[in-house]
């Protein structure tokens, strides 16, 4: 287990105008962000630019993954009034590409889908020309729910891998990595047009042709987008870094990747979900 970051790792505290308007809308609304609730270290870079991910369906989470500092438990009862909140506040902050997640709602009969669908549909209503990426749970693979992402057509659709095959029951409990895979190579069998994305975390313990072998899987799967960035503890009681990236890794898999044919691959240490979106719909 290693504690100390290296200095590659280390980022600005936020601050700026934009970050304080971002701040204090999601504080009024009572929003949530994956920036916040996942405590991702981008968060003053993005959100100084005017740019955030709104984390959709509250902020407790029904699975408990080692990796992840979103709370886990039961969720709180559903705000109807959400996706016009959400809507109403990419407005005022004028964002031309919005990104949507959610935790995991495996407690709902729908799993959290009318509200997805909601969301999609009131921010097209209240802004038209806004481009969305959708960042999504596996739906615990349910064909019939995807197809409702797939039907009001996002730009982007993203599922995360998170780590390779061997370690996945371990970092990600109830999720799989087979079917994290079929869930993306569906969608694109379903609407070539939708831009499908991933991300991957380094540091948990890979080998490097594991790494190598996962990315393969991802591009047979017809992904579209790779992100790969550095794992980082939320907490003590989350899985421990094995090992800190060298930034001259990440550059290595990013070649990899493009010269695999991706259309877009950020990799550094650094890098998440989110980071660098806009450019993704271009």
């Amino acid at each position: 287990m290693i504690n100390k970051k290296p200095k590659w790792l280390k980022v600005k505290l936020p601050k700026g105008k934009k970050y304080k308007i971002i701040k204090n809308l999601v504080d009024s609304y009572k929003l949530h962000t994956v920036c916040q609730s996942a405590g991702c270290p981008n968060i003053g870079e993005c959100w100084g630019k005017g740019v955030a991910t709104f984390m959709i369906l509250g902020d407790i989470c029904t699975r408990s993954c080692k990796f992840c500092g979103i709370k886990t438990g039961k969720p709180n009862k559903l705000d109807l009034e959400e996706p016009k909140k959400v809507a109403k506040s990419i407005k005022i902050l004028k964002i031309k590409h919005a990104v949507l997640t959610s935790v995991n709602r495996d407690d709902l009969k729908d799993l959290g889908m009318s509200i997805w669908i909601d969301t999609i549909n009131t921010i097209r209503f209240y802004i038209p020309y806004v481009t969305i990426e959708t960042l999504i749970p596996d739906f615990q693979g349910q064909k019939g729910l995807i197809d409702k992402i797939i039907n009001v057509k996002p730009e982007i659709i993203s599922h995360n891998i998170e780590t390779i095959s061997r370690l996945t029951k371990k970092i990600r409990v109830q999720a799989k990595y087979d079917r994290s895979l079929k869930v993306l190579k569906y969608i694109k069998n379903k609407n070539p047009n939708i831009r499908t994305k991933t991300g991957i975390m380094l540091g948990l313990g890979e080998k490097k042709q594991e790494i190598i072998e996962t990315i393969k899987d991802i591009k047979k799967s017809n992904v579209d987008i790779l992100t790969i960035g550095q794992y980082l503890r939320p907490s003590l009681r989350h899985y421990p870094v094995h090992s800190f990236i060298e930034p001259e890794k990440f550059e290595f898999f990013k070649k990899l990747g493009i010269n695999m044919g991706f259309k877009y691959v950020e990799s550094g240490p650094l890098v998440r979900s989110s980071y660098h979106a806009e450019k993704h719909i271009k």
